[in-house]
């Protein structure tokens, strides 16, 4: 039986493919969550397949194309980089699209990024977190498939599924199909949190979704498009990468941290409570080897015994909040993040807590004081949340004002789930 050329063209970029992606097996360029991992071809954390690494599905698709990749230093195929190893394949990748924090990932929180060459593969990297955050026409004139593969941690605020819908956006308007290498959610397990206030979009939300939205890139991307959410509500023709044998219930570690400040899996499934934060005087940690696991401001001294003092970090926090102060608190490092699993809730109780503790209240939720990313109505989604915790309203009572909208927000996403 003859085989027609598209299949022994399928089967030859496989065998290259692992032919090439066995030659860095013993490279660790990353840095990793614990320890570093082997290299995986065809598995990752036990059965759970990335798209990115599920390559016989894709590289067919790219044959004869000139490729554009929205990425940064999760976009992995075991311990290489998706760039480096379909350059490696002679594939035509003629820019690179970099995120927050830059294409390899050394750029602090909030930071802007420019635009540059990438030193190790010759490639132009346009800064999507500098002078423009959407694709223009121009950037994506020589460019006839765009690649979406950034690892998310399933938070409103956290900005990498902004960058996903202004990518959605340019492509839309370009004619251009977005192909996305789909990743697990490492905080998919749940959603939960307060609604977006149409009021309060910015750059720590675009759309109406909580805080936790328990979906992942995939999903995203479906729901931007069926929600009519894209600007003139357009559609871009995008192609989804499944991760293979996922459950969003499934536990997943990741194999590289997604960004400088979430450095161990303790900090990314306390993320979306401790990041609230960063609306208020109180530090979670940045300047310290521990962010988001510990929380402390100096003016808690004398009511908690725990204290860390925040130091500047390159690459991390350059000028962390209370920068050489000792700042007393909790700490969270050993908190049995199982009980996140189980409760399926963001933990406001620390926010009421330290809110009380606190001596000077006017100063707790003062964000230009702090000099942080953002004020805690942005970050919430709503005014109301402050003005409860100020009004000394009880948990029960802060979690019962988030309906209807949490749970019409839970109706819609049964829509584009991809995963159980």
């Amino acid at each position: 039986m003859k085989l027609s050329k598209k299949i022994l063209f399928s089967i030859y970029i496989a065998v290259i493919a692992v032919q090439a992606f066995g030659a860095y097996a013993a490279r660790s360029d990353r840095q990793y969550l614990t320890k570093p991992l082997p290299d995986m071809i065809g598995k990752t954390n036990g059965e759970i397949l990335t798209g990115a690494v599920q390559t016989e599905k894709y590289l067919p698709l790219l044959k004869g194309k000139r490729i554009g990749m929205v990425v940064n230093p999760t976009s992995v195929i075991g311990n290489t980089t998706v760039v480096d190893s379909l350059t490696t394949l002679g594939l035509n990748i003629v820019k690179i699209f970099g995120p927050e924090h830059g294409f390899r990932g050394n750029a602090s929180a909030g930071i802007t990024v420019n635009d540059a060459v990438d030193q190790k593969t010759g490639i132009k990297v346009i800064s999507l977190y500098g002078k423009h955050e959407v694709p223009s026409t121009a950037d994506l004139a020589d460019i006839d498939v765009m690649i979406f593969d950034i690892q998310d941690v399933g938070v409103r605020f956290y900005t990498y599924i902004n960058t996903l819908q202004h990518v959605m956006q340019a492509c839309a308007e370009n004619k251009k199909e977005l192909i996305i290498l789909d990743r697990p959610n490492p905080n998919g397990f749940y959603v939960d949190g307060p609604v977006l206030d149409p009021k309060l979009v910015s750059g720590l939300g675009l759309n109406a979704i909580p805080i936790v939205h328990g979906l992942t890139v995939g999903e995203y991307a479906q729901m931007l498009n069926g929600e009519g959410w894209l600007t003139n509500k357009v559609k871009c023709k995008i192609k989804i990468i499944k991760v293979a044998n996922y459950t969003h219930d499934m536990p997943y570690e990741l194999p590289v941290k997604p960004s400088p400040n979430l450095n161990t899996q303790q900090s990314i499934l306390l993320y979306p409570t401790l990041c609230l934060f960063e609306g208020t005087y109180i530090s979670q940690g940045r300047g310290t080897e521990y962010p988001f696991t510990i929380l402390g401001a100096p003016a808690l001294k004398g009511k908690y015994d725990f204290y860390f003092t925040p130091k500047s970090i390159k690459g991390m926090a350059e000028t962390p909040l209370h920068q050489d102060q000792e700042c007393y608190g909790l700490d969270l490092r050993n908190y049995d993040i199982l009980n996140i699993r189980k409760d399926k809730t963001l933990n406001i109780k620390w926010l009421i807590e330290l809110y009380q503790a606190y001596p000077d209240k006017a100063d707790f939720f003062n964000f230009k004081l702090s000099k942080q990313m953002g004020n805690i109505d942005k970050l919430a989604g709503v005014y109301s949340l402050k003005e409860q915790i100020i009004a000394g309203k009880s948990e029960k009572e802060i979690r019962e004002s988030w309906e209807p909208g949490l749970s019409h927000y839970k109706a819609i996403r049964k829509k584009y789930l991809l995963y159980p």
